[in-house]
């Protein structure tokens, strides 16, 4: 490693842990205030204004431009908005929150990460550990409960990270959830440039998180699709193909 990239990691990582805490601490005193008296959507666009902004600074010192092509406000009708996108490492949900705000579903053991763990479960991340049967009919009753109060969440189908652009297929489970809330689906592709050390692969979130601050400079595109309405009938498997 460079002496240019051993700084730029240093101040990044110190920069992460400064602002990390900072922003859930503001939020948990605004929230506190304006708690018991706010309706579920006022709520919401809450905690939206408090994860965008703290997205926008953590990706803005790791470097990481986004460039947006289509509507980010597809699916906005007062419907629940089910997010599925490709997964390619932490920065996705970073990427995502700060587009499309609501509430993220995430696999368990990142509610133990330093940081990250605690700001997912004060956000009301939905965790689910996969190997588990139970836990994943408890994510699903959840999801679905979201998606008819009318909120956005969103899901990574392919189940894990991959590294590159190729879109694996998506497990059905997650998208069961969808079925019968009246709920749209709103497709996203993310495509990062190859510089990104974006790729969360065999390696500790600490690792990853270091290996991403010592990158340069770098982007991801993200691309909304044309919102796709659940069509009658249809079974979680087929819903899978037709969303990926």
């Amino acid at each position: 490693m460079t002496v240019r990239e051993s700084l730029r990691r240093v101040a990044r990582m110190s920069g992460f842990v400064a602002v990390t805490p900072a922003y859930l601490a503001a939020y948990s005193a605004h929230d506190a205030v304006t708690m018991g008296d706010s309706p579920f959507a006022r709520s919401e666009a809450l905690r939206d204004r408090w994860v965008g902004a703290w997205c926008d600074s953590v990706l803005r010192i790791f470097g990481l431009r986004i460039f947006t092509i289509g509507n980010t406000n597809a699916g906005e009708d007062g419907r629940g908005r089910f997010v599925v996108s490709n997964h390619r490492g932490v920065a996705d949900v970073l990427v995502l929150w700060r587009t499309f705000g609501g509430r993220m579903v995430s696999r368990a053991d990142l509610s133990k990460w330093p940081l990250i763990g605690l700001g997912g479960r004060k956000l009301g991340t939905v965790f689910v550990d996969r190997k588990s049967t139970s836990s994943g009919a408890v994510t699903i009753r959840a999801i679905r409960d979201l998606l008819r109060a009318g909120a956005t969440v969103t899901i990574f189908p392919e189940g894990t990270t991959f590294a590159g652009d190729e879109v694996r297929p998506f497990h059905a489970g997650g998208l069961a959830a969808a079925l019968g809330t009246g709920a749209q689906i709103v497709p996203v592709g993310l495509a990062y440039s190859r510089d990104s050390q974006a790729a969360f692969l065999d390696e500790s979130f600490t690792q990853h998180l270091s290996r991403m601050a010592a990158a340069a400079p770098s982007f991801v595109v993200v691309s909304v699709g044309i919102p796709i309405e659940v069509p009658a009938n249809t079974r979680a498997a087929k819903l899978a193909e037709i969303a990926r």
